[in-house]
């Protein structure tokens, strides 16, 4: 199976080519740190899988997994990532993606994720299939922003940095910036200024 790897830590990266390439049946045509050069790989080699982190610098891995599918519907995708929140999980699973493994994941388990994608099956690690099944009797469920989301939301009001959210929430400045991403989808808002008024309106904060 021919792969396509993108992770924005070249350590990372180095890693999981390593660790694929130790099986015969895979072979990584490319190991890329970005959205615009994932893109041109994928052109240019036609992998059949896509393994991406979902943090990729200024842009995140969503908008690759959207791109790569216009591009070449019948690729497969597997999202390798830190996050484990239920509606960061969901709405990249509506994207159609094929697997959605953690970081914290065993070698293992990404090797079996590949294995099942290969077979046309859906494959999700057992931490994150836990979380879905939790995330059912969660009463957050059918909110437009999940507490964590909120709280993000309303340091932002305040004119907090990322560097300061982070330390405020005890969290990566990373995790703060994939938040703040989807808040802004969520909301539809472009700007600070649109996104405090539509929060304002909508009784976000």
């Amino acid at each position: 199976m021919k792969i396509v790897l993108v992770d924005d830590h070249g350590l990372m990266l180095d890693g999981l080519k390593k660790l694929i390439e130790e099986d015969d049946a895979f072979q990584v045509l490319d190991a890329v740190g970005d959205v615009l050069t994932a893109i041109r790989s994928i052109e240019k080699h036609k992998p059949e899988l896509l393994i991406t982190d979902y943090n990729l610098g200024d842009d995140d891995g969503l908008s690759l997994v959207q791109k790569a599918k216009r591009l070449s519907p019948e690729l497969k995708v597997i999202v390798v990532s830190m996050h484990d929140e239920s509606h960061l999980v969901k709405e990249i699973l509506k994207e159609g993606i094929n697997g959605y493994v953690l970081k914290k994941d065993s070698k293992e388990e990404l090797l079996d994720a590949i294995y099942t994608v290969r077979q046309g099956k859906m494959y999700l690690s057992n931490d994150i299939n836990q979380m879905l099944v939790n995330s059912l009797y969660e009463p957050e469920e059918g909110k437009l922003l999940t507490a964590r989301e909120r709280e993000i939301l309303k340091l932002i009001a305040q004119e907090y940095s990322n560097k300061q959210i982070a330390e405020e929430l005890f969290i990566s400045e990373r995790t703060v910036e994939t938040h703040r991403k989807n808040i802004f989808r969520k909301t539809k808002t472009g700007s600070i200024v649109g996104l405090i008024k539509f929060a304002y309106a909508n009784n976000l904060i």
